[in-house]
């Protein structure tokens, strides 16, 4: 079976080594011209670290990882803890560790792996347009007028999809009424043991913040969540001055201020961040989605990358178990569309609980949940690798 992807994304270039470690003819197509990921920090929880673990890749990532303690969640003004949901614990919990990581550094890793299997696998400059269809085949249309074809196709074009448009349609987009902004630190220049090796989600009126380290230490990567009347772009690269960063955070606790201080001023990134609704399917006969192509979703949860990872790994599982390929992505769809649309939502519900205005019931909204109970119960006990390819009712909501 030759398998041809559109993107070379974490998820594209995942599905790309799984499916090449089973025999499969792969070929990637990129629209950028260079290979490499833009970006700062991401959550790696342990159902995708397995699947990276399979790849080989484990001993690469322990060299730039950071195992975070915890999260915690922390009054956004006199830094009251507030609840704390621990993470080093994962690996003999979970069957795998709980990573902090540089987007660029896990591309890299994965990349690299990807070339070591087959050299020629990604393609770059391929912008796609569109796909046909056919009985026997499908074809990946590119911009520059030439075709690649294959046996199956699948969309990891990201959250604008070219493929997902085609299968679904367009997709209605909803302004959260949030923008966020990223920035990455050298830990040289804050003060000293400036916080610990945990994940701080600062919450807030109107606004949150996250914090947490990257590089094995070396930089501190910083994410906030601001409530905006007008959306700005959706792009991960669009620059907005330090000084509107500085004023959004105005008043906010002193390691907050530290922070933001030591951020490069020509180095703030701000994008919008939009919802969209869960799909109830993403598949035809020869092509189906993947990742953010599939079921974008909100960063309050840190599970976009583990999603998209996840899928990779029940995507190449149901090829090589099903007895064909319609079969093998209804197979896929039934065991990740009931997980992804949970995130989906729960994702969006979660702004909520980081936003109370009143700082007194925020205290009380996190004194009636149990985090940790809530999210090891189904978001981290999940094992892409084993979990049960033939859909059951019963299991949706542990699917």
């Amino acid at each position: 079976m030759k398998i041809v992807i559109a993107g070379a994304g974490l998820g594209g270039l995942v599905a790309a080594a799984s499916l090449m470690k089973e025999g499969f003819d792969v070929e990637v197509y990129e629209q950028a011209e260079t290979l490499g990921e833009v970006g700062a920090g991401i959550q790696v929880s342990p159902s995708a670290v397995k699947v990276l673990f399979r790849l080989g890749l484990r001993e690469e990532l322990e060299k730039i990882a950071v195992r975070p303690k915890a999260m915690h969640f922390r009054r956004f003004d006199t830094g009251e803890l507030m609840a704390t949901l621990p993470l080093i614990d994962h690996e003999a919990n979970f069957g795998a560790p709980y990573y902090h990581l540089h987007r660029a550094d896990l591309h890299e890793i994965i990349l690299r792996k990807v070339q070591e299997l087959n050299p020629r696998c990604v393609r770059t400059s391929a912008r796609a347009v569109g796909f046909e269809e056919h009985a026997s085949s499908v074809t990946l249309l590119l911009a520059e007028g030439s075709r690649a074809s294959g046996d199956l196709l699948i969309g990891a074009d990201g959250i604008k999809s070219v493929v997902r448009n085609q299968v679904l349609g367009p997709s209605p987009v909803t302004y959260t009424g949030d923008i966020s902004w990223r920035a990455v630190v050298p830990v040289e220049r804050l003060p000293k043991d400036l916080m610990e090796r945990v994940s701080t989600i600062w919450c807030g009126p109107t606004r949150h913040a996250v914090m947490y380290y990257l590089r094995d230490g070396r930089l501190l990567n910083f994410g906030g969540a601001v409530a905006r009347k007008k959306p700005a772009d959706e792009s991960w690269t669009l620059k907005r001055p330090w000084e509107e960063l500085k004023a959004d955070f105005e008043g906010w606790h002193p390691i907050v201020q530290a922070v933001i201080d030591a951020v490069d001023k020509d180095q703030c990134y701000q994008w919008t961040l939009n919802s969209r609704p869960a799909a109830s399917h993403w598949s035809t006969d020869r092509v189906t989605l993947l990742g953010d192509a599939a079921h974008p979703t909100l960063p309050y949860m840190a599970q976009g990358a583990v999603m998209a990872i996840e899928d990779a790994a029940v995507l190449t599982r149901a090829i090589v178990e099903a007895g064909s390929l319609p079969e093998a992505l209804k197979m896929y769809e039934r065991a990740r569309i009931p997980r992804t649309s949970r995130i989906v939502n729960e994702s969006a519900g979660m702004r909520g609980i980081y936003r109370i205005e009143n700082v007194d019931e925020m205290r009380k909204s996190f004194q009636k949940r149990d985090i940790t109970k809530e999210r090891n119960s189904w978001l981290y006990n999940y094992d892409p690798l084993t979990v049960p390819l033939q859909y059951d009712p019963a299991q949706a909501e542990t699917v």
